[in-house]
């Protein structure tokens, strides 16, 4: 087992009704003049947007608004922000929404305080000194910002989908009521599932095997997601159902199911590119790349594949064929991606053939024009990526 520190400072709220706890948090959190940062039709269309900044009104908070948030959150929006922040002297950002909004209220935190260009940060040019404090009304259970370290952001200027970590933009609070996602759509909510199941397996596939408990508390996460979506599927106004996955969300990507182990984010990495060309579902294009990236990497270590198959996706041991176990745990996987309407080729993503040169592009992106590589169970290389890519068609 690896050494470790484990930070996870975000102090969560979660029930029914949570939000009305919205002013006192702000106000813990030394917030006076609030960015309510949300996205488009259906934070207004709830009443969740009116009554956020009605209780930061009763309250005797200022507050302004900015929305427009889109998914794959694009930097120009930022840019946005970040204006508005030192025109007003915001000293808060509340995001209302799911992973793209607190994805880009994070990036509007570290250029706020910041003299140049915040995509810097992304680049890997910079490092912040400081950022604005960041909390979050929960809407959408999916990226796990509203616990993580982490956002990512879209620049339009060549479809350049970027990540970049740092605690200091870990939310200060989280506000989760399951009663505010009934009504996410059956796609939504499975591309948000399936999201959050490879936040736990991109920490799972690791060449470390001495970590019992938290691959007992990864196995757990998945199997729980995996079941529990089936039924909120059935019944989207299912708030055990829906309660779960919104937790399963936060704990898949606060760092507990990665204690005492290396990652990996290949899939991650390689989807980024997919997303950011094409601006498909982050969910969806996670369903589409993991089974080609499992099917190439499987024999770097075949009994982290075979205990996957068994203890979370219910295939029976042959112990005589261990590889075989390991493919069938793959294939069950995808059976899966599927069953909840996700498409696991590129082909169904985006509704077409992708073509060569796309995927070149898409491999020069991801690779750095051949300079960097991407993973850790299996480190991934240009030509790597491209033969993933291509068996993802």
């Amino acid at each position: 087992m690896k050494d470790f520190n484990y930070y996870a400072p975000t102090e969560v709220v979660f029930g029914e009704n949570s939000e009305e706890q919205v002013a006192c948090l702000v106000s813990k959190y030394g917030g006076h003049r609030v960015l309510v940062h949300y996205g488009g039709k259906s934070a207004i269309k709830s009443g969740l947007l009116e009554k956020i900044c009605g209780l930061l009104a009763d309250a005797g908070i200022k507050y302004f608004k900015l929305g427009g948030v889109v998914p794959n959150p694009r930097l120009s929006l930022v840019h946005e922000g970040i204006a508005l922040c030192r025109r007003e002297g915001i000293d808060f950002i509340l995001a209302i929404g799911g992973g793209s909004v607190i994805d880009s209220s994070k990036a509007i935190a570290y250029g706020v305080p910041y003299d140049g260009e915040v995509w810097d940060f992304y680049l890997g040019k910079a490092e912040p000194e400081c950022c604005l404090p960041v909390a979050s009304v929960l809407t959408i259970p999916a990226a796990g910002s509203e616990m993580s370290e982490a956002s990512v952001i879209t620049n339009e200027d060549g479809g350049v989908k970027l990540g970049y970590s740092n605690d200091m933009s870990r939310p200060k609070f989280a506000i989760m009521n399951p009663r505010r996602t009934f009504t996410l759509p059956p796609y939504q909510t499975a591309a948000g599932v399936t999201d959050m199941m490879m936040h736990t397996m991109e920490r799972y596939f690791t060449h470390d095997d001495d970590m019992t408990l938290t691959d007992a508390i990864a196995e757990s996460v998945l199997r729980t997601m995996k079941d529990c979506v089936f039924a909120v599927l059935k019944n989207p106004e299912d708030y055990r159902n829906r309660a779960q996955i919104m937790w399963g969300g936060s704990v898949a990507h606060n760092g507990l199911t990665g204690c005492g182990i290396s990652d990996d984010w290949a899939t991650h990495q390689l989807e980024h590119e997919l997303s950011g060309m094409f601006d498909v579902t982050h969910g969806a294009g996670l369903a589409v790349i993991w089974p080609s990236w499992a099917r190439y990497v499987y024999k770097e270590n075949v009994s982290r594949f075979v205990r996957f198959a068994v203890n979370v996706m219910d295939v029976p041991n042959d112990f005589t064929d261990p590889e075989g176990t390991a493919l069938k745990g793959i294939e069950a996987t995808e059976r899966f991606f599927r069953s909840i309407g996700m498409p696991t080729t590129i082909h169904e993503l985006i509704g077409r053939e992708i073509t060569d040169s796309e995927i070149k592009e898409m491999v020069r992106k991801c690779s750095r024009g051949g300079s960097q590589s991407t993973g850790c169970f299996k480190v991934l290389h240009a030509a790597d990526m491209e033969a993933i890519y291509n068996m993802a068609r």
